[in-house]
């Protein structure tokens, strides 16, 4: 089996039963702040496009590039297709003119019949509303010698299932950095800030090194991400300086960490570096350029590295800015009263998690989400605010006139914008703007009606705990980590107070625990 990094979450995948391109990614993302490091956009796409199978893990902009997608890649390609609650990913790609798909089940090993023979696949679908646009996912690959596991952005609850239908796996692909805007776009003191931002960036990588753990993969390659900050406004959030609170490391950085807790197989990939495998043993590795000038690239020559890129790309992000709705024109409270109140009349369970009105402060006009009343208003005098947003107004006219389902995967993700809060983290707040359809939205209000299970009990450093976490159900004898009176749950950060079962990150999730 070859693997051939394409750029950021993109790999190229030759096996005996046919090739496998993943998550092609080119084009500038949300609002063209995101582009690929390093870049990739020299690469052979055409060759690169002509595969016999195509995966596309999920609809974040960083994985799913509709325009590259159209220019490059095969249509006849068999698409292996997760299983997610929602038809958007299939809906999109067949909008490109794809049409073959493999509709899969989760977490089901299958045999597909390629153009030289079969080929063993399993994809893990994640579908809270949590993970990606309503649904993420990994693929799990097998030639019959060699085992390959895309893990991209995934954060898979379990994973046993992988090594009980495949055996060992023999490299492991998986996201180590950060993909967020949190902390730096709120409104906090600095040193606050840094603080949030040094014990994100720590706890993403460890849990990825509890991933890798899990899997036992023989190589590992660190991927999908950081992204590349080009714009003037965006480019000092660049790991550039070695920043301990930047939450953006890259593959060097983690490589560095997996050596000091142990792991020395990890594998520094940039796009066109190829890995040929033969089972567990890496025959070669070779890269574009000699190995010293990769090193470079993301060590000593990284700052000059992204000046250069930045100027190769200007009239790229020029361009895409010219393609912005005005910041001026017609209010936006009647659109956006169009927009999210059939939304709010379909969900009781978000409007409920979410409780208060939310303010948009959009240019010179302000208009209030009023979530308890279900109504799109105007401001009351001297009305204060649990959350608020600062966005551009030309970012919301452009999703407006668009029909963007989902700010998330494009205003949030871009970072330009601002944001208050008073207490934890909303994660129905942030749902509700990922969920602007009705098929999504009736989709994540009944994931929040279901109850779910928290019967099963663990014992772990002297506190008796339910062993799934009351946010996503993750394993909390794998992904849970107890300091003092303190449990966190690192498959997303998210912490409670082991005394009193209350969550610290957001409302509600409330946790069982006792101690000994």
């Amino acid at each position: 089996m070859q693997v051939t990094s394409v750029g950021h979450a993109g790999f190229h995948i030759t096996t005996t039963a046919g090739t496998i391109l993943c998550d092609p990614w080119v084009n500038p993302a949300y609002f063209t702040s995101w582009f690929p490091f390093p870049d990739n956009s020299q690469l052979d796409w055409d060759t690169l496009g002509n595969c016999d199978y195509l995966y596309v893990s999920h609809l974040h902009k960083d994985h799913f590039d509709p325009k590259h997608l159209a220019a490059h890649v095969n249509k006849d390609a068999v698409v292996l297709l997760p299983d997610y609650p929602v038809p958007d990913l299939k809906t999109e790609l067949e909008k490109l003119g794809f049409h073959t798909f493999v509709e899969t089940t989760d977490s089901v090993k299958q045999t597909v019949s390629g153009p030289k023979g079969e080929l063993d696949v399993m994809i893990v679908a994640l579908r809270a509303p949590a993970d990606g646009p309503i649904g993420d996912s990994g693929l799990i690959v097998s030639d019959g010698e060699t085992v390959a596991f895309n893990m991209n952005d995934a954060r898979p609850v379990d994973l046993d299932m992988i090594t009980e239908a495949f055996g060992h796996v023999d490299v492991h692909m998986l996201q180590y950095s950060g993909a967020i805007w949190y902390p730096m776009v709120y409104d906090m003191p600095q040193r606050a800030k840094d603080a949030f931002g040094t014990q994100k960036r720590q706890r993403q990588m460890d849990r990825c090194r509890q991933y890798i753990e899990q899997v036992g993969a023989t190589w590992v390659i660190p991927s999908a991400g950081p992204p590349c900050f080009l714009d003037d406004e965006l480019r000092g959030l660049n790991d550039v300086y070695d920043d301990p609170a930047n939450i953006f490391p890259d593959q060097m950085v983690f490589l560095d960490q997996m050596r000091k807790h142990g792991h020395d197989k990890g594998l520094l990939m940039m796009p066109g570096t190829t890995a040929d495998f033969t089972g567990s043993e890496l025959n070669e590795l070779v890269h574009p350029l000699p190995t010293d000038e990769v090193e470079a690239i993301f060590t000593t020559g990284k700052a000059d590295y992204i000046e250069a890129y930045a100027q190769r790309q200007a009239d790229v992000i020029a361009a895409e800015k010219a393609a912005w709705a005005p910041a001026e024109g017609e209010p936006l409270l009647g659109p956006l009263r169009e927009l999210f109140e059939p939304i709010m009349a379909q969900t009781d369970q978000i409007c409920d998690g979410i409780g208060y009105p939310v303010e948009l402060a959009l240019g010179g006009e302000t208009v209030v989400l009023d979530f308890p009343k279900r109504i799109v208003r105007e401001p009351i005098q001297n009305e204060k605010f649990r959350y608020s947003f600062e966005i551009p107004a030309e970012l919301v006219r452009t999703v407006v006139r668009d029909d963007e389902p989902d700010w998330v995967n494009s205003i949030f993700l871009s970072t330009r914008f601002k944001a208050k809060r008073v207490g934890g983290y909303n994660e129905f707040l942030y749902t509700f703007f990922k969920c602007l359809t009705d098929e999504r939205i009736a989709y994540a209000d009944g994931w929040f009606a279901e109850a779910h299970d928290d019967s099963a009990t663990i014992v772990k450093d002297g506190w008796e705990i339910q062993r799934r976490c009351p946010h996503l159900k993750a394993d909390l004898g794998k992904f849970g980590v107890i300091e003092g009176k303190t449990l966190t749950c690192n498959l997303h950060g998210w912490d409670w107070n082991l005394e009193t079962g209350k969550c610290l990150t957001s409302k509600g999730h409330e946790l069982r625990s006792q101690k000994v």
